[in-house]
């Protein structure tokens, strides 16, 4: 392998890994944002669910922030978890066209992104830790 493979490799792994950490970081923030809303309009219930969700993604959060390796792959269970979990409860859809169901919405397409960014990520680290072996 050429060193100006190696070099192209290594500005698409830190521009994919920067991608990936700030979705990570707007996921907290858009969170925090739901959390707001959803206090008085679901049951307490869901409510402490989505509250704990949102702490997980803050430990992942702060794991990225400290470039901790293992956060990526947390980080990546988290949304899908995230999708499964919410896309199916009827909460979901009963605020019709509100300032939280563009939240959910916005919150779902950014855990799509936090998906294939962290994905892409992964795979191009893999790449590289093939290409230097």
């Amino acid at each position: 392998m050429g060193c100006w493979q190696l070099e192209s490799l290594d500005d698409k792994l830190k521009s994919s890994r920067t991608i990936a950490s700030w979705l990570v970081y707007i996921s907290l923030i858009l969170g925090v944002a739901l959390i707001v809303q959803l206090y008085s309009l679901v049951p307490s219930w869901l409510f402490y669910s989505v509250l704990a969700g949102w702490i997980a993604y803050l430990v992942v959060g702060l794991a990225v922030a400290l470039h901790k390796n293992i956060a990526y792959p947390v980080s990546l269970v988290l949304a899908v978890l995230t999708l499964a979990i919410s896309l199916p409860q009827p909460e979901y859809y009963m605020f019709g066209l509100s300032v939280a169901s563009l939240t959910l919405i916005a919150g779902s397409v950014l855990q799509v992104g936090v998906i294939v960014s962290v994905t892409r990520y992964l795979m191009l680290k893999r790449r590289r830790l093939a290409m230097v072996r």
